[in-house]
């Protein structure tokens, strides 16, 4: 068997955008935080990240037209922390929990960065978890970004994971998501159906309409329109990686707070996008009950609606 098969690998081409900038800052945001900077480090040291076909010193700077090549070694099997977090536990039996996960923080551990994750502070909570998604991402069957905040679903065990996954897959999950984007969005309702992938001109982001995207699809109604801003209600018919956030942009309407998709800076300085997961529904894997459960906008939204509502003299 040849090693390099054990390896995932990803290439870039860099962008004039992007000349410059630290690799190991480069790749850290590629991925969102699925990679650290130490651990892209390491990976240098190793010779497991190379440009145009040959090693590199960690304090490289990129150039325009680099071939960056980083081959990903597996996983090595590690036992996860347990750690006592303060989780806003909406629901639980011996099958599944639901979490109102916090803005800020983020979900599973990623290599380099195992620590201070949700996962850890379900571990220390539930003592066990599906094994399905591997030792990085035990009982995760889908996630939100770091800066959203909201409900998600999390298995207890295999057979719950292939039940809640499964529904994922077939679309009769419930999520939806409230938003406050820029700009007054004149009609009531839409659908925003287009493609999302790896944007080639950016590879910190996704965007719409590249080569190899894959279908989305986000239905959207109006709740409050404010002078210069809106706010939206959003359901999710996929889920793609950060789907909402570049949907909005794409139709040129961008999340407050969301300097990835948007302005770099907002009025209310706001870090990290204005959005909440703040419905969700599915059956349960164990009695067939279509459950729904419903959580409050956090307080970092609330204020920013109350200074548009006081504007509006509402």
């Amino acid at each position: 068997m040849n090693l390099n098969e054990s390896f995932e690998r990803y290439d870039w081409v860099v962008e004039q955008e992007d000349r410059g900038e630290r690799i190991d800052k480069f790749l850290s945001q590629v991925q969102e935080g699925d990679w650290s900077r130490t651990q892209l480090q390491g990976w240098i040291k190793d010779g497991n990240i190379q440009v145009n076909g040959k090693g590199i010193k960690g304090n490289y700077r990129l150039q325009e037209g680099d071939e960056i090549t980083l081959k990903v070694p597996p996983p090595v099997e590690m036992d996860l922390q347990p750690e006592a977090m303060d989780l806003n536990i909406v629901y639980e039996d011996q099958d599944v929990v639901v979490v109102n996960k916090a803005r800020g923080l983020v979900v599973h551990p990623a290599p380099g960065n195992y620590s201070g994750t949700l996962v850890n502070g379900l571990l220390y909570h539930c003592k066990d978890l599906s094994g399905i998604n591997g030792v990085l991402r035990p009982g995760i069957v889908h996630r939100i970004d770091k800066d959203t905040s909201g409900l998600l679903m999390v298995a207890k065990n295999d057979r719950a994971h292939e039940s809640l996954a499964a529904q994922l897959k077939e679309h009769s999950v419930l999520r939806r998501y409230v938003a406050i984007v820029h700009g007054v969005i004149s009609h009531e309702q839409g659908t925003i159906d287009a493609p999302i992938g790896r944007d080639p001109k950016n590879r910190q982001q996704m965007a719409v309409g590249f080569e190899n995207s894959k279908n989305a699809v986000t239905h959207f109604n109006v709740l409050e329109r404010f002078n210069q801003y809106t706010l939206v209600e959003c359901q999710l018919e996929t889920g793609r990686t950060h789907q909402i956030r570049v949907h909005f942009k794409y139709i040129g309407y961008p999340l407050v707070g969301d300097a990835k998709y948007g302005p770099t800076k907002n009025e209310f300085n706001l870090e990290g996008q204005a959005l909440h997961a703040r419905d969700l529904g599915f059956v349960h894997p164990t009695t067939g009950e279509f459950m729904n459960f419903t959580s409050q906008l956090p307080e970092e939204i609330e204020k920013i609606l109350t200074i548009l509502r006081t504007r509006n003299n509402i």
